[in-house]
């Protein structure tokens, strides 16, 4: 089939990549020239493993294809995915006004029937809005669906090719149709399409999403209270997700959630329910303690150094939201610098993945460290606040020739509590024991 993907960021990307390899044309817009060049030229503008190798892949196969030409890209896709950016105006609210503005230009550029998907993440009765403002500029026939993504960051790739299922909003049999047709790769390997209204289907995803981020928060409200009572939250983590209504993902306590859905999605949630005069009353809680749990360790430190961090030097390991994403949207990282930075504190960071990322919005305010030992030089305490893998397992003994202090705060509960305890670290973690020296 020809696919036209409108948007090229993650799910765009990554969309448009996935669905060439496995046999489709497919012409990815984007209205930033110089973006659309570099991708042109084999540079992949965002990180995800796996997606290199497949982006150059499908350029060289000539089933992949780039332009800021919406109307050339339109007249050869039957199916046109939207996957525009919906970013949380200052009361929660998804700004659609990417997504109208596209759907008004497709209404303007339509010449046959399209079948016009909503892959971005969408309030309910979008699917209804784009109805609108396309057949307000065309009496060409055409159907919207939608059909959301639910891809994690850092396994988009693997979530794209092996998706767990594939939600399709419509109501329209013919969509339905060209919709299964597409999706038939995956169908044939068992996967199982869920058909449903567009309305259901717009709520599926920030019900998912909504209440991945309540376990999350619900995990981490429990590892807090691990710490009054003496209780580890390994333990308890593992014997409920040993419950098959439960499951064991998304219970790994931590230093809050963050990225470009959880917090997005929340707040656009909450925000619908207020319009329609609903109090989502659990979300609002979510969102509230994970604000407070994102810097849950600056306190811990303050205690550390008798209550005072003006020029205390804190390294930081990791700057991306999770580990395997160069995405710092809402990363936990973020809040802890500023707050470090507030308190008088010096902050040298490192995370060759997202540093650039994080450059563009704290320039110099702090140092960045070219590995992850250089950074402990002279550091009065480390702070981690991604789980990459290449801290799972560090030298402990040139870490505590490096530091002043041979302290750790670890907001990924990366570390068995026995090593830091055999290298005489102090260590304190989210919901275990504290190690003291």
């Amino acid at each position: 089939m020809n696919i036209t993907i409108v948007g090229t960021g993650y799910v765009g990307l990554v969309t448009g990549t996935t669905l060439a390899e496995i046999g489709n044309s497919v012409y990815c817009v984007d209205i930033d020239e110089k973006k659309v060049e570099a991708m042109k030229n084999g540079v992949v503008p965002i990180y995800e493993p796996g997606l290199e190798e497949m982006f150059l892949r499908n350029i060289q196969a000539e089933r992949i294809f780039f332009t800021t030409d919406l109307k050339e890209a339109l007249e050869k896709s039957e199916v046109i995915f939207l996957a525009l950016p919906t970013p949380p105006g200052e009361d929660g609210s998804a700004d659609l006004s990417y997504v109208l503005k596209v759907a008004n230009d497709i209404g303007d550029l339509m010449t046959e029937y399209k079948v016009i998907v909503n892959k971005s993440t969408v309030p309910v009765g979008t699917a209804d809005k784009v109805r609108d403002t396309i057949a307000a500029k065309t009496d060409i026939p055409f159907d919207v669906v939608s059909n959301p993504e639910f891809l994690r960051e850092g396994f988009a790739v693997e979530d794209c090719m092996n998706p767990s299922r594939v939600i399709i909003g419509s109501t329209s049999e013919k969509a339905r149709n060209i919709m299964a047709k597409l999706y038939q790769p995956f169908t044939n390997i068992g996967v199982p399409i869920i058909n449903m209204d567009e309305r259901s289907s717009e709520l599926t995803k920030y019900a998912a999403n909504s209440f991945l981020a309540v376990k999350i928060t619900f995990m981490n409200e429990i590892a807090n209270f691990c710490e009054k009572v003496g209780a580890d939250v390994d333990l308890v983590r593992l014997g409920m997700g040993s419950d098959d209504r439960i499951g064991h993902r998304f219970l790994f306590p931590g230093i809050g959630y963050g990225g470009s859905c959880f917090p997005k999605d929340v707040k656009a949630l909450l925000n619908s329910g207020k319009q329609e005069g609903y109090d989502f009353q659990l979300l609002d809680a979510t969102e509230n303690i994970n604000k407070t749990q994102k810097v849950i360790l600056v306190p811990e430190l303050e205690k550390y150094f008798g209550g005072n961090l003006q020029g205390k030097k804190i390294a930081v390991w990791g700057l991306a939201f999770k580990a395997n994403t160069d995405d710092i949207r809402e990363a936990s990282s973020l809040d802890n610098i500023k707050l470090l930075l507030e308190k008088g504190a010096q902050v040298v960071a490192y995370d060759t993945i997202a540093e650039e990322n994080v450059r563009k919005i704290l320039g110099d305010k702090i140092t960045y460290a070219k590995d992850m030992y250089s950074a402990l030089e002279g550091a009065d305490a480390l702070l981690i606040a991604t789980e990459w893998p290449e801290f799972k397992n560090p030298n402990f003994s040139l870490m505590a020739q490096k530091m002043i202090n041979k302290a750790i705060f670890d907001g990924r509960n990366m570390f068995p509590l026995e090593l830091p305890e055999q290298n005489n670290f102090f260590y304190k973690s989210i919901g275990r024991k504290l190690v003291t020296q």
